[in-house]
């Protein structure tokens, strides 16, 4: 009910927050469905500390400690333990409060409470400022200075000199020194130095498409170097993505599928190891024609970037031209035939079957920019000959591949038979419980069901909240009912809505959040130096970095204890030998403690993340454009 009652019997809040009440740390919108979970451990590390709720919560102004709302929880699954959390769990739905304001849960009887949280117009304005904001300091060869950069995580150019960025040698061309290519520039991959076209190219669509999603919410203020230009910094980011996209491609439209720059330096200017990059791939080639074709499409809009969009297009169409002309070039980063010359970490090369995706992604962006007929018939023959089409159900890694389609079958261009096949066919599995429809995001008391845990979850969970709004884009309704609602549990997920009470983003202490990642695994942020942890090192890591969060298949390196002394008796627990969703801990240990698999950020993880989160942000008052 309602109230309007000052509390009394016990304080506006407890000295700490509450890992017992889980709720989106920054806040909520007033329309939004607002359900803190209470959550009582029964299996995992935290097993012992068991809690039963009192009889009523409240709902109190963390301003005036008064009372604005208050009800009885209500016991999740009629008190099953939830097995991928280990944990009881009830749900306090406080949906009625919908005034501005800053607000925290309280237990009337146990005196437990959360942090407190924003209700509101734009609660998630400067936590998209600070996710956006990871592309800069993830940006390869680019000085890290005042005033885009705190002097916490100021930096010098890195990778520049002999035999580096600027200077990189093929991998199988080491000394000779006529293989050297200027390669700087891009956004390193993860949490080494490493940069993967096919990848590369998945981020600059991802972004791309998030802006035309929500362009209002993309202004021209996010404090990075090209800020105040009058164009919006997302679009600024993906050029310098593109940029370096440009270096990859050859003369005669063939694009250099990976260049890997190693692991080691912190901060990243003291690196010294050499750059080597990869032959030219089939795979990378239509990736780039894809990333070049809809950067062209949507930098054309801006006055000042039409010249460079007129050449995007002409790249588009050579690298084409090139992929088409050689269907079958392939380049295994990790190949064992190279012996110990292998190169990144991840290997980015495909299947055949994925060459065909990237093929009609390339495909429909380029149909989309040209309107040419050669185009749009391999769109319609790739996609016939597509997995998606014939598929009965779509799952979160479909995502990449689902969204080229369904962007197709949006334009008016497109023929109306293949656009509404695709349609149709995209309804009926949505509408079914095969991608977990509106009861299925029930069965976890968190309300952010997946089916399997494993690396890269919040990536995961960030697409899953995704899928419940393709369907506005393509004008078939709001299929399920709620799909608003269904996404934002996701989004709450992994603003603390958890089994952990954690926000999975790093260091947002300044912005909301009670309990953010303190320390993650990347060569910058490694452990024991200066930015390793928030609470325990000089600087610690910037905010906004998401890492890749609970991993139940998580283990020490194969052979430990053995094999090193830094093994210790036994794996980390947590995140070994936890139930899924208490996969995780803070903690950026290297070999052979592997911390990589559950903390690593990737670029990756953090657009899919960015697209979600977008959905939920506002125009900002006064916006500067």
């Amino acid at each position: 009910m309602l109230a309007g009652s000052a509390a009394a019997a016990v304080p506006c809040a407890s000295p700490s927050f509450s890992h017992f009440i889980v709720v989106d740390q920054f806040g909520y919108t007033p329309a939004m469905q607002k359900i803190a979970v209470i959550r009582s451990p029964v299996t995992g590390y935290d097993a012992a500390k068991a809690f039963s709720p009192g009889p009523v919560y409240q709902v109190v102004d963390a301003t005036t400690c008064a009372v604005v709302y208050e009800a009885a929880p209500r016991v999740w699954n009629g008190g099953a333990v939830d097995p991928t959390s280990g944990d009881k769990a009830w749900l306090f739905d406080f949906s009625a409060v919908t005034a501005p304001g800053r607000y925290l849960v309280r237990d009337r009887a146990r005196g437990e409470t959360t942090g407190a949280f924003e209700i509101g117009g734009n609660p998630y304005r400067q936590v998209l400022v600070q996710a956006m904001r990871f592309f800069y300091y993830q940006r390869a060869g680019e000085a890290k200075i005042a005033p885009y950069a705190d002097p916490r995580w100021s930096d010098k150019p890195d990778h520049l000199g002999p035999r580096q960025d600027t200077e990189a040698r093929h991998l199988m061309k080491k000394d000779d020194p006529s293989s050297a290519r200027d390669l700087h520039g891009g956004w390193w991959d993860a949490g080494d130095y490493n940069r993967y076209t096919n990848w590369h190219s998945d981020y600059i669509l991802s972004l791309l498409t998030t802006y035309t999603e929500n362009p209002g919410i993309f202004t021209d203020d996010f404090n990075i170097p090209e800020s105040g230009n009058g164009i919006p910094d997302i679009i600024d980011e993906v050029k310098f993505g593109l940029d370096f996209m440009i270096r990859l491609q050859s003369p005669d439209g063939s694009a250099l599928a990976i260049v890997g720059s190693g692991f080691g330096g912190a901060p990243p200017s003291s690196a010294t190891s050499p750059t080597y990059y990869g032959g030219p791939s089939t795979s990378a080639t239509y990736s780039a024609a894809a990333s070049f074709a809809y950067g062209a499409k949507i930098l054309a809009r801006f006055p000042a970037y039409a010249t460079y969009a007129a050449d995007l297009k002409l790249r588009a169409k050579k690298a084409w031209d090139w992929a088409e002309a050689h269907p079958d070039v392939t380049f295994f980063n990790k190949d064992k035939a190279y012996g110990d010359q292998t190169l990144g970490g991840g290997e980015q090369e495909v299947t055949p079957e994925g060459r065909a995706l990237r093929a009609m992604t390339a495909a429909i962006y380029l149909f989309d920019l040209t309107g040419e007929k050669i185009y749009e018939d391999r769109v319609v023959a790739l996609a016939k000959a597509s997995p998606l089409i014939a598929k009965s159900w779509f799952g979160p890694s479909d995502a990449p591949w689902l969204q080229p389609l369904l962007y197709y079958a949006g334009l008016k261009s497109a023929r109306a038979n293949m656009a509404g096949e695709i349609k149709r066919h995209y309804a009926a599995v949505f509408s079914s419980d095969a991608v977990y429809g509106a009861e299925s995001a029930w069965r976890n008391p968190y309300l952010a069901y997946l089916p399997t845990y494993y690396w890269g979850s919040t990536k995961e969970i960030s697409r899953q909240g995704y899928f419940f709004l393709y369907p506005k884009e393509l004008g078939i309704g709001d299929v399920p009912a709620g799909a608003d609602t269904l996404a934002a549990h996701y989004l709450h997920y992994l603003h603390g809505v958890n089994p952990m009470a954690k926000v999975y983003l790093s260091n947002m202490g300044d912005y909301g959040a009670e309990n953010s990642v303190d320390s993650f695994f990347h060569a910058w942020f490694f452990k024991n130096t200066p930015w390793s942890s928030v609470k325990s090192s000089k600087f610690g890591p910037p905010p906004g970095y998401l890492v890749g969060g609970p991993n139940p298949s998580y283990n020490w390196t194969s052979g430990c204890p053995a094999i090193s002394p830094a093994c210790g008796k036994a794996p980390p627990s947590p995140p070994f030998g936890q139930p899924p969703q208490k996969s995780y801990a803070d903690f950026n240990d290297g070999y052979p403690i592997a911390s990589w698999e559950v903390t690593e950020p990737s670029v990756g993880y953090q657009v899919e993340y960015i697209r979600l989160l977008a959905h939920f942000a506002a125009e900002p008052a006064g916006k500067s454009q």
